[in-house]
This record gives C-alpha cells, structure tokens and sequence, in this order.
C-alpha cells in the first residue's frame, strides 16, 4: 500500500471515529461522502467530511464554494433527520457552478441523530429502577441528585451527576427530543427545580407524587410567577395508570408513559 493509500485510510478511520464520539456526547452530525467521481475533482470517492449543528466541520471533501454548499445542505438535512445525495458539475461557475475543476462529483449526506436523553432527577429507588429500564430502551441516561452518597454505581446512567439541577443543566443540553424525570424527595425540591427544567427545550417533564403534592408544588410556582403554559408542559403525577407499587413497575409505568409520548408525536 502507497503512503498515500495509507494516509487515505487513516484520515477515513479519524473521521469516523470522531463520527461515534459526538454521536455519545449527544450531537447531530452529518457525514458527507465522495461516492462517485469522474474526470478532475478536487477529492476522490472515499473522502469523508463532518459537519456539525454549528456548522463547524471536521475533514474536507474539498474546499471552496462546492464545501460551502455541501455544508448548508446538511444543516437543513439535519432538521428533519433525512440524508441527500448531491450531484455537482464542477465545469462552469458562470452556469452556477461550484468549481472550474472540470469533473463531476456525487456526494452522499448521512445525518446522524444521537439517543434521545432522558435526565432523571432524584438517585433513589425509582431514579435507579428509571434509569436501568431507560437504559435497556436506548436512551441517553443523565442521572443526579444533590446527594453525592446516592449518585455512586448507579446502574444503566451513562452520564451521573452530583450537585444541584443547576450543575446539571451547566453539563447537558435538554432538546425538544428529550424528556425529564423528576422523582424527588419532596416539593420543595421540585419547586427549586421546575423553574430550571421549564427554561429548557425539552419534549416533558414528568414530576413523581400524589396529586395533593402536585397541588402544593403548582401553587407556589403560580405564585412565582410560572404561567399556565409552562404548567402545561408538565405532566403529575408522572406514569400510566397501572397501580405501579414497586419501583420496577413504577419505572415500567413511566417509560411507558414517555414511549407512548415519543410515538404519538412521531405519527
């Protein structure tokens, strides 16, 4: 193999790499391939490109006005999640287009969408039991409790923080396709934390307890001044009906609540 051969490979081999590690940090990302090529091109079939929701890129597939375009096709690609395959002349920039070099160039736009998250707040019984069934569904575990004794070996989080939903929320980003579990200890916690949680994009809140607690907690934030449309955003007590008793079927319960939500707004 040629040392540009070998080059070749490695650059593939970093690019894709790098594709799995911001698929596990949670972002977005399109991957842009060279898949067909003839005559002068600035590169060949195998040149791969990423391409982030900041429209940051990492790689080239070749630079210039057809890079730029190329970019801006995948971030519409990553509104919707669809992948496109582009066709460019690179002939006669006079015609419109993107380069003189005289070949033609197809490129292929995967986009890549990373789990949906789910931040379950509050590490004991029910938070560990949420966080091993979301787990086993696929999702994003985001685990934290301001208690650090009860952060420790939390089974099936991928990410487990110590500290206040402020530490938190300094650490993730809640998008409209992730959702919040708060299983707390008491009101007072949730009325700390709502305020916090209704600032974010993300797709539910759901709060733990009875009915009377939700009541207490819907009242002093009323009178803090959340608005009836944020309180709409909120779902308690959080779970399907299924006189849930133990924290495994409770979990069950507010997973199947959570999946009943993500397929209902996928229809």
């Amino acid at each position: 193999m040629g040392k540009k051969n070998l080059s070749k490979g490695v650059d593939e081999t970093r690019i894709l790499t790098k594709l799995n590690n911001l698929i596990d940090e949670g972002n977005t990302v399109v991957l842009a391939t060279v898949v067909e090529t003839s005559r002068s091109v600035p590169r060949h079939s195998g040149a791969k490109m990423l391409i982030l929701s900041d429209s940051e890129q990492i790689g080239t597939i070749g630079g210039g006005e057809m890079e730029a375009r190329v970019i801006k096709e995948a971030c519409a690609c990553m509104d919707d999640g669809t992948s496109l395959l582009l066709n460019y002349e690179l002939v006669d920039p006079v015609a419109g287009d993107p380069g003189v070099c005289g070949g033609t160039v197809t490129i292929h736009l995967e986009t890549y969408m990373p789990n949906s998250k789910i931040l379950i707040i509050g590490c004991g019984h029910v938070g560990r039991a949420v966080a091993e069934l979301a787990s086993w569904l696929g999702y994003y575990v985001v685990a934290t409790d301001d208690r650090e004794e009860l952060t420790e070996n939390v089974t099936g989080a991928d990410l487990v923080i110590a500290g206040s939903i402020e530490d938190a929320l300094e650490q993730i980003n809640l998008t409209e396709r992730d959702h919040v579990v708060a299983v707390t200890r008491n009101a007072e916690l949730d009325i700390q934390n709502l305020p916090h949680l209704l600032s974010t994009d993300t797709k539910s809140i759901g709060v733990m307890g009875s009915s009377r607690r939700w009541e207490t907690t819907r009242s002093a934030l009323s009178s803090s001044g959340i608005s009836e449309q944020d309180f709409s955003r909120v779902t308690s007590p959080i779970g399907l009906d299924l006189n849930a008793e133990t924290p495994q079927e409770i979990a069950i319960s507010i997973m199947s609540q959570i999946i009943e939500k993500d397929n209902s707004s996928n229809n």
